[in-house]
């Protein structure tokens, strides 16, 4: 009998602790998982090397960042009241935008002929100059030396040249021409052409043709001469002589002439009826500067002639040109159209009438 009641006793002993130990395992299981009785929380230091993320906000209108163009492709041209610092600054090309993208191979080709057809010249580091009879020839992402009359020619009965994301230069004092050189490009041929994200210096008439599309090229640092004949070379960053069966069309370039005017400067963009009537040529949205007068529009007779959005700059003479900003504007033109030109400085640019 004793040795039962012992054993009941036991028994109850073991229930008590197990309820006892079942009572503070539930205690502490409802502290972890009851929001209500953890810990407030607090932020933990960030690991050495990390950094804490900073709180996300919305900016309002004033803070919305103004749209940046990435480099090499302009950007959007400033608005007619806008001033302007410098090309590169306002969306135009420069050194930056320009010439070529890869690295050159040189090639010391003297003054070569190009003769078949489809031909593609691409990172070649040229000391000459590319005479082209061929059709559809692309030269890009190269650079042309040249003490030639021209850096590239297009020969008459040929079409379809391209030249692109190339720098054409000289060597002041080695060219043809009493020392002088004339042409980066030159197309004497019955079509268009294409010269676009070009690096251009020294050649007194750096781009010379009556047809063509010019964009997005950096004419600059032109180089004044005395010609064979004793006379200061004509400089113009663009030169047309007129006459020509299609369109010459002028778009988003930086041409600079900072030539003096005793020293033969004429142009940034010069259309002169040498060889013929001056018709059908878009000069638009480009920036313009030096030169007697930074644009020469066509002269009397000029039809189709759309200048529109261009950039006046300051940087040689307060006017734009020597003296002015431009001169042979033929308003009365058919298809003539003068519209949101300016100065760099913001002020309108109006022909004279």
């Amino acid at each position: 009998m004793l040795r039962n009641r012992r054993r009941l006793v036991a028994w109850l002993l073991a229930g008590v602790v197990l309820a006892v130990v079942l009572t503070l395992y539930d205690a502490d299981r409802t502290g972890v998982s009851d929001p209500k009785a953890a810990p407030s929380a607090t932020p933990s230091a960030a690991l050495p090397g990390t950094q804490t993320p900073a709180p996300t906000t919305t900016p309002g209108p004033s803070a919305t960042p103004s749209p940046t163009a990435p480099p090499g492709t302009g950007g959007p041209s400033p608005s007619a009241s806008t001033a302007c610092t410098s090309p590169g600054a306002c969306g135009y090309p420069d050194a930056n935008s320009t010439g070529p993208r890869i690295a050159l191979e040189r090639h010391d080709t003297g003054n070569m002929s190009v003769k078949k057809d489809g031909t593609v010249i691409k990172g070649w580091d040229i000391r000459g100059s590319l005479d082209i009879y061929a059709n559809d020839v692309t030269i890009i992402d190269s650079r042309i030396t040249s003490t030639n009359w021209w850096g590239v020619n297009l020969r008459p009965g040929f079409s379809g040249l391209k030249v692109l994301h190339t720098t054409i230069t000289a060597v002041p004092g080695k060219g043809p021409d009493n020392g002088g050189v004339n042409y980066a490009v030159s197309n004497m041929g019955g079509s268009s052409i294409e010269v676009g994200w070009c690096d251009i210096s020294v050649f007194g008439n750096a781009l010379s043709m009556g047809q063509g599309d010019l964009h997005d090229n950096y004419v600059h640092d032109l180089v004044a001469f005395r010609n064979q004949g004793g006379e200061w070379q004509h400089i113009d960053a663009v030169i047309s002589g007129g006459g020509n069966k299609g369109r010459l069309t002028i778009r988003h370039n930086t041409l600079l002439n900072s030539t003096p005017v005793d020293k033969g400067a004429t142009a940034a963009v010069g259309l002169f009826a040498d060889t013929g009537v001056v018709s059908s040529v878009v000069v638009e949205d480009n920036w313009l500067a030096g030169g007697a007068y930074a644009l020469y529009g066509g002269g009397p007779g000029a039809t189709g002639i759309r200048v529109t959005g261009n950039v006046f700059s300051t940087q040689y003479h307060p006017a734009g040109g020597a003296y002015g900003p431009v001169t042979a504007w033929n308003a009365g033109g058919a298809g003539n159209v003068w519209k949101d030109n300016r100065m760099s400085d913001g002020r309108p640019v109006e022909p004279a009438s």
